[in-house]
């Protein structure tokens, strides 16, 4: 019998058992402790106090599991939050595929106010399969992760299955692998939407009349002053000031990430067709399989997990979850044409 068990049947017959110090204490109401039991707890006393020790670390630690559905029978999804470690990012998408699927989000330290960020992508990675290891000892899991936050769900998905864990696929939403977080690429990234954003400019100018101009620099200028504001009251707001060290400390660790080959499925949830196509080969690549799930046109990053493209995507869930058992069977017969669109590969 397991230590839990034990400990549930004493629990049981109203026995409390308490680690004090190199002792092992108990109450029970008269007649209860058996000789057979008090035989018992001498017998496992070190594996007994070695257990209570334990629970109570882990009782003292930040939680990173947040619920967002505890109910369901299917394999529960464990979601690494995007780069600043807000798991309500999935609220939608947990509410569109249905209280028979347990989702839980993954909440990262430096939040609390009481602990600091984490800066290698194997140390935040490390820390949650931990805490998965802890929540759900045994039978499989799905890992996920939003945008940044997919590469440390592809980490924790490396080091789940390494750990001997049954993970059926990790699911990336939106998620660049981690060469485009790197300054190269986030200067040229820059560049290109400043430029977007000169010619719309410049667009605006030519087809305007004349009398509207001037209504078009005000809005822009009240634009300008609005994104100040808010520069400046998340500045004033603690839990801002706390995310924005998460983001920081996220990325920076991304920067430095270098991923090794996963041995398992990777599931690449994409906003577009026209999303990042430079960012897909490298992600499955690393996987022994990868599928693709792709969303409508003019879907993005920011829109994907909400209204109205979350009950998409929780579609596109649902498929690749119904398509587990066989996802590495063979290559698709191709891409599916339609609003939604599903792809796969095998390497």
């Amino acid at each position: 019998m397991s230590v839990t068990a034990f400990l549930t049947e004493l629990r049981d017959r109203d026995i409390q058992v308490w680690a004090e110090g190199e002792h092992l204490r108990c109450t029970a109401p008269a007649g209860t402790l058996t000789p057979q039991l008090r035989d018992e707890l001498q017998r496992r006393k070190s594996e007994i106090l070695e257990f209570l020790r334990s629970a109570e670390a882990l009782a003292q630690r930040p939680r990173a599991i947040v619920p967002l559905e505890r109910r369901g029978t299917r394999t529960p999804v464990f979601a690494v939050a995007g780069h600043n470690g807000d798991v309500f990012c999935y609220r939608a998408l947990a509410q569109h595929l249905g209280d028979d699927q347990p989702f839980f989000g993954l909440e990262p330290p430096g939040l609390d106010g009481g602990s600091e960020p984490l800066t290698r992508v194997e140390d935040l990675a490390a820390y949650f399969a931990e805490q998965v290891r802890a929540f759900q000892p045994s039978g499989p899991c799905i890992i996920a992760g939003f945008c940044a936050g997919g590469t440390v769900a592809f980490e924790l998905g490396r080091q789940l299955l390494q750990g001997g864990a049954s993970v059926p696929f990790v699911a990336l939403f939106g998620s660049p692998d981690p060469t485009w977080y790197r300054l190269p690429s986030q200067l040229g990234w820059r560049l290109r939407q400043q430029m977007a954003r000169v010619v719309g400019h410049v667009r605006a100018f030519w087809s305007l009349p004349s009398g509207e101009l001037g209504g078009y620099i005000a809005e822009r200028r009240r634009q300008r002053r609005e994104r100040r504001d808010a520069a400046q009251a998340a500045a004033l707001d603690p839990v801002r000031v706390r995310r924005a060290g998460v983001e920081r400390a996220t990325i920076a660790a991304i920067r430095r990430y270098r991923p090794a080959p996963f041995a398992g499925r990777l599931s690449l949830f994409l906003p577009s067709q026209r999303w990042l196509p430079s960012a897909t080969p490298a992600w499955a690549s690393l996987a022994r399989c990868s599928d693709q799930y792709v969303g409508p046109p003019g879907c993005d990053n920011d829109t994907m997990l909400r209204e109205p493209y979350a009950a998409q995507f929780a579609a596109l869930f649902q498929r690749c979850y119904a398509a587990e058992r066989d996802a590495c069977a063979g290559p698709s017969p191709g891409p599916v044409v339609g609003p939604l669109l599903a792809t796969s590969a095998i390497h």
